[in-house]
């Protein structure tokens, strides 16, 4: 591939449109695609966003190239917030066209929530001036596969058992069917290290003074506004990929998922259009990289 903005031990990140950068990458090369392109919002974000009619079309370049690099036994995971149509409460269905068409080329495997408790209450209009309308408070992630059979395992992000199945563990239960009708065997009470987890996802994305952003203060450059909190990549690379595999965020904006994947000794390649944010997803690795300096280059 073209030269890279920075390289650390494990990982490059680029300053390119992912359109291109996809096409110079190898086939069948990469397990996971995990990304958050800009939303189709109704304002406009400094990071650039699509309008809703628009979205389908313009992501579906990206999509072809993400389907080509991918292994046949890999995952793309899509974080795609939804929309409302202008001058309404009502919601735009682009999200499911969207679906609909990826479809196509891939396999939805499972889709996820991602519940965010400390999100403002949006739309602010219907929200909270008519209050006719809920606080909008869920990103859906959709995981799609190239192949019926994704290398995926959910051992790998068990959670610590409840009190009251820690209980059952240890005084144990009366196997049987259940009110439900559901059968309830004696292999039920084995401990398997955890609880398998749910697919809603429930993680604060409440950070606004950490390392990354005293560093970007620091150098005088902007901060991304649209950020992963790190626990929601660390979920995705730990249940669909193992160590020493590829992670390729194509919007990697400040390059949580390389700094997360770097963390999880995965290698990892990004590539973000916007040169300043580049440069600061740069200072994520301060103490890591190689003597590569970031650049402002041309795609």
């Amino acid at each position: 591939m073209r030269e890279p903005a920075y390289t650390t031990g494990w990982g490059s990140a680029y300053h390119a449109d992912a359109r291109e950068a996809l096409r110079e990458m190898p086939g069948d090369s990469v397990a996971l695609v995990l990304t958050s392109p800009p939303f189709a919002l109704r304002r406009r974000k400094a990071y650039g966003n699509v309008d809703a009619s628009e979205y389908v079309e313009w992501l579906w370049p990206f999509a072809e190239q993400i389907h080509r690099v991918l292994r046949p036994d890999g995952s793309f995971v899509l974080d795609l917030g939804g929309a409302w149509n202008p001058g309404t409460g009502t919601r735009s269905l682009f999200q499911y066209e969207l679906v609909l068409r990826l479809c196509r080329l891939f396999h939805l495997a499972q889709e996820f929530y991602w519940y965010n408790p400390s999100k403002l209450p949006t739309p602010a209009e219907w929200v909270t001036i008519r209050r006719t309308r809920v606080k909008d408070a869920v990103n859906t992630l959709w995981w799609f596969a190239k192949t019926t059979s994704p290398q995926a395992d959910n051992r790998r992000v068990l959670r610590p058992y409840s009190r009251s199945m820690r209980r059952l563990l240890r005084e144990g239960y009366q196997p049987g069917q259940r009110p439900s009708q559901h059968e309830i065997s004696p292999h039920f009470r084995r401990d398997n290290g955890g609880a398998i987890p749910p697919n809603l996802l429930t993680i604060p994305n409440t950070r606004s003074n950490d390392e990354y952003f005293r560093r970007c203060r620091a150098a005088g450059l902007p901060i991304h506004p649209a950020r992963f909190p790190p626990a929601l990549p660390e979920f995705f690379i730990r249940f669909l990929t193992e160590p020493r595999q590829l992670i390729v965020d194509p919007f990697a904006g400040s390059n949580v998922t390389g700094h997360v994947a770097e963390q999880l000794q995965r290698y990892w390649v990004s590539v973000e259009i916007n040169a300043d944010y580049v440069q600061g997803s740069r200072l994520r690795f301060a103490e890591r990289q190689e003597a590569i300096p970031a650049q402002r280059a041309s795609p």
